[in-house]
């Protein structure tokens, strides 16, 4: 009786046991936001990233991408970030607004190709651009790209800055940009990625200028007529984190993290690459009237916002002589 007794309390205690014994610990679910269309340039790095960086993870943790800013604009983003409620964005132009130094950026002409913009990011970018998110809230993982841009609309071809004289043109947040195009006599005004399509199409807006890879993927195509061969700005795009979030992460989560998106780079400027030859025909081949602009003439119409930014942002004019010098492959 007694013995029966003592069995049955030992596995009354074997139970409590099993009841209160810690979980599991659960999968940390990591969302990346970007404004990209399926197949664009953002869609294709950020997928390569989260395939990369939760191989090395394991259970660990998981990425899961969210593109077609199902996670709202941009500046949408940058909000949630700041809020913790989701883990990393793809911002480009728009870092602008966050930190006048990204402006670096914004000059027309500037970045002569990805060699010279490697240079830059090992020369200016890590030491005077990049710490300057860290008050707002931000840290950036790694530099990627959004591309060199060019200019559609269904006005005229663009050949000259005269040409856009007048040309309602949609352009990203960033004060720069519009400066630059309100120098070439263009209306520019800025719009949510998302929302561009719309205004091309019911004429709200004549054109837009974007790289290759968001034009085709958006189908901005289908409701422009001409595109011009400008490449008047590369612009980087960057993975940036919330500060808050990502430093609550475990330490080797955040190195996998790091690690992952500064080696999924090599990736994204071969991708970019590829893409900008496939992407030019592609449109060519679908009806675009495409040609060249002048680029002297562009150039030469750009030097105001070169000296109103070296004069308007502490450290510019240090950081646009470093980075025209570095174009020699220094």
């Amino acid at each position: 009786m007694i013995l029966s007794v003592f069995k049955k309390f030992g596995l009354l205690l074997a139970g409590l046991t099993i009841l209160s014994a810690p979980a599991a610990s659960a999968q940390i679910e990591l969302k990346f936001g970007h404004v990209g269309a399926p197949g664009s340039l953002f869609a294709l790095s950020a997928e390569e990233f989260a395939r990369v960086a939760n191989e090395r993870l394991g259970d660990r943790a998981q990425v899961t991408v969210f593109g077609s800013s199902q996670l709202g604009s941009d500046r949408e983003m940058l909000q949630k970030l700041r809020l913790g409620t989701i883990d990393f964005s793809l911002p480009s132009s728009v870092m602008s607004t966050v930190s006048d130094e990204f402006g670096l950026f914004e000059m027309p002409y500037l970045v002569q190709n990805r060699e010279h913009m490697r240079r830059i990011e090992r020369d200016i970018f890590w030491s005077d651009i990049a710490p300057s998110v860290a008050p707002q809230g931000y840290r950036i993982l790694a530099v990627w790209e959004n591309g060199f841009r060019h200019i559609t609309n269904n006005v005229r071809p663009i050949e000259t800055p005269d040409d856009l004289q007048g040309i309602k043109l949609r352009t990203p947040s960033g004060t720069w940009r519009v400066r630059m195009f309100q120098s070439y006599g263009a209306n520019p005004t800025p719009l949510s990625f998302s929302e561009v399509f719309v205004a091309l199409q019911t004429g709200v807006m004549d054109g837009q200028e974007n790289p290759l890879p968001q034009i085709a993927s958006a189908r901005f195509n289908e409701v422009q007529e001409y595109l011009s061969i400008s490449g008047h700005v590369y612009t980087p795009a960057y993975v940036l984190v919330g500060e808050g979030r990502f430093a609550s992460l475990p330490a080797d989560v955040q190195e996998i993290l790091t690690q992952a998106a500064r080696d999924t780079q090599a990736f994204v400027y071969d991708t970019a690459a590829r893409l900008e030859q496939e992407l030019l025909q592609q449109l060519i081949d679908g009806g675009m009237a495409v040609n060249e602009v002048d680029k002297a003439s562009f150039v030469a119409a750009s030097a105001p916002i070169y000296e109103q930014f070296g004069n308007e942002v502490a450290g510019a004019a240090a950081m646009i002589e470093t980075a025209l010098g570095l174009a020699a492959g220094q």
